[in-house]
């Protein structure tokens, strides 16, 4: 368990930085009027990578540590919505990091159907700045440092 939690918190780590170098890539050349290459598509499809493998690991963690039994224990939902940690814990992280994926995987599906550079870098950078502020909105900050 505590293996899984480490896992899970260093991956952290990699998915933020790989997600605002694919969010600052796509908007620097989104303005910048560049061509779409390779390399940007390894970095944004390394961005969805990372981020599934996150989504993964704490839906593992998620029913690993058994919120089931938490939220019987302490009353029912009306319980937990009443405390804010746990409400952040068992439903406001999870759910966050959840649409945060979807917006990645949306984006990375929608840029793949653009054939000409503009239009994919703004798909990329709409959909990739909105997962960017999902995440860092929902980081436990607190257990960071």
């Amino acid at each position: 368990m505590e293996t899984l939690q480490f896992l899970h918190s260093g991956w952290a780590y990699l998915v933020l930085l790989v997600l605002i170098l694919a969010t600052v890539n796509a908007l620097i050349k989104f303005f910048g009027d560049k061509e779409f290459d390779a390399k940007d598509f390894r970095i944004s499809l390394f961005a969805l990578i990372t981020m599934h493998i996150q989504l993964l690991l704490g839906i593992i963690l998620f029913f690993s540590k058994d919120y089931f039994s938490t939220i019987s224990e302490v009353g029912g939902m009306g319980e937990v919505m009443k405390n804010s940690a746990l409400r952040n814990l068992i439903v406001e992280h999870p759910l966050t990091m959840i649409i945060a994926v979807a917006l990645v995987t949306i984006g990375y599906s929608k840029h793949k159907k653009k054939l000409v550079s503009k239009p994919k870098f703004k798909v990329l950078a709409i959909f990739y700045t909105l997962a960017l502020v999902l995440v860092l909105a929902k980081i436990p900050w607190n257990l960071w440092f």
